[in-house]
């Protein structure tokens, strides 16, 4: 049973090869720049597995400006959930609960991973958003309860020309124990989900430079209105705060509607 499980997230993970350049004919166009990727995947003696993928974002200073916030913060993340389900056709979704995020196969019971709801971290230079791996079939047991994690960091960097800005984004997924090592082989977890994982984060960090981010289902960052802004807020703090302007970390409790994940 565990086996068949396996095989059939496997032809799920394989469907994002022949997605990723159909998706990639119907991006938009270019805004920004991506440059200096790189890659660094390793594993450790005890099966656990580390994984980086991060490039530089060249943009015009006023637009990062922007786009510097917690809103857009919860944009970024969203973003990276609608690229791995449209470059996969859609055989790979994304589903949530208040308390976690289910990446399914078509749909559930099939879930891939599942993640805790995510915590985020923004000041000045640097924004955060991390999801902890909570289980799911491709997960083995030793890697279950929020031992591992993905996420998403972005850092300023400087750079020399005026009116450019630099931003340093990287994926990592981190003391993950993928249950393909433990329970087929190393070596097929590398030539499969693993060499998987890569062309897709890949092409998700490609995707920034068109500076499409996804608009969040969730919107837990989002500015209320002007009449919102003059009432007391439900969780009794004070009214209209930024919420994030230097630091917003904590697990999603507000997902409870409908719509997709962030």
């Amino acid at each position: 049973m565990r086996r068949g499980l396996l095989s059939a997230a496997l032809v799920g993970l394989v469907a994002a090869l022949a997605g990723v350049l159909r998706w990639w004919l119907r991006l938009p166009p270019r805004q920004a720049a991506i440059v200096d990727v790189e890659d660094d995947t390793v594993g450790s003696p005890s099966g656990a597995v580390r994984s980086v993928q991060a490039a530089d974002l060249v943009l015009p200073a006023d637009s990062l400006e922007a786009i510097w916030s917690p809103a857009h913060l919860e944009r970024l993340a969203r973003t990276y959930w609608r690229f791995l389900t449209r470059c996969t056709l859609g055989l790979i979704r994304v589903v949530y609960t208040d308390r976690e995020r289910f990446v399914v196969l078509v749909a559930r019971p099939l879930v891939l991973m599942s993640f805790q709801a995510p915590e985020y971290e923004l000041d000045g230079d640097r924004g955060l958003v991390r999801w902890r791996i909570e289980r799911g079939v491709l997960v083995s047991r030793r890697g279950r309860g929020g031992v591992g994690y993905l996420q998403i960091e972005v850092r300023r960097r400087p750079d020399e020309r005026p009116g450019v800005a630099r931003v340093h984004v990287e994926v990592e997924v981190a003391n993950f124990y993928p249950a393909i090592a433990v329970g087929l082989s190393r070596r097929l977890y590398a030539a499969t989900q693993s060499r998987i994982h890569v062309i897709v984060t890949h092409g998700f960090l490609r995707s920034l430079a068109r500076l499409d981010l996804a608009e969040s289902r969730v919107r837990r960052w989002a500015q209320p209105p002007p009449a919102a802004a003059e009432s007391p807020s439900v969780d009794g703090g004070s009214a209209g705060r930024d919420p994030g302007a230097t630091a917003a970390a904590g697990a999603d409790r507000g997902a409870g509607g409908g719509g997709g994940p962030q």
